[in-house]
């Protein structure tokens, strides 16, 4: 059948049309199957990025404990605490009064100096904050006295020991109330051979 020459010249601009627009047309781009990246995070290339997971190795940051205060620095230059270092004697607010609680401290280190008669000791005296340093002072001392005289009951020679009040030499201020109960106490040095009994410095 022979279309008018009007008919086909429409025919053929709707052909070329539909050609015209089918090689327009842009491919859509498969899916690309998600891959796993170097941290094992599953990772899809054409949407958002997960976030990173985190890989820690061995355990986290250890969590600062509170200091112990009746840990004092071991490198003294005339003496030892380490030894007795559990042994100091703690006292009640403004007392020289060795508690009951306290004694069986005290008999461990006579056991110390009986197996040690080489072994000379300093009695160390400390206050809390509170109150002025010469006052302080004074207490401290009246703590270690207290604590040299109960020795001497239970027969260490006077000779092997000396004492030295620190008073609040080092207590910091505005402390706790447990913090006070820790500055309030007797330490004991073991001095090193030939030192001066009592020589410490302040």
């Amino acid at each position: 059948m022979n279309l008018p020459p009007k008919s086909l010249s429409l025919a053929l601009l709707l052909g070329l049309t539909t050609f015209l627009a089918s090689c327009n047309h842009t491919p859509v781009r498969p899916a690309t199957p998600p891959t796993p990246d170097q941290t094992g995070t599953t990772v899809n290339p054409g949407g958002p990025r997960p976030p990173t997971r985190v890989i820690q190795e061995g355990p986290g940051p250890v969590q600062p404990t509170a200091p112990d205060l009746t840990t004092r620095d071991t490198n003294d230059p005339l003496g030892d605490r380490l030894p007795l270092q559990a042994q100091a004697v703690y006292f009640g607010f403004d007392s020289s009064v060795i508690r009951p609680a306290e004694a069986a401290k005290l008999q461990a280190v006579v056991k110390y100096l009986n197996e040690h008669p080489e072994a000379h000791l300093l009695i160390e005296g400390h206050c809390d904050w509170r109150g002025t340093a010469e006052y302080n002072l004074g207490l401290g001392d009246r703590r270690s006295t207290a604590v040299k005289q109960y020795l001497v009951r239970l027969k260490v020679p006077a000779a092997r020991l000396d004492t030295l009040s620190k008073g609040s030499i080092g207590a910091p201020e505005k402390a706790t109330e447990e913090q006070m109960a820790k500055d309030r106490r007797v330490e004991f040095l073991i001095q090193k051979a030939g030192a001066a009994p009592g020589a410490l410095p302040l």
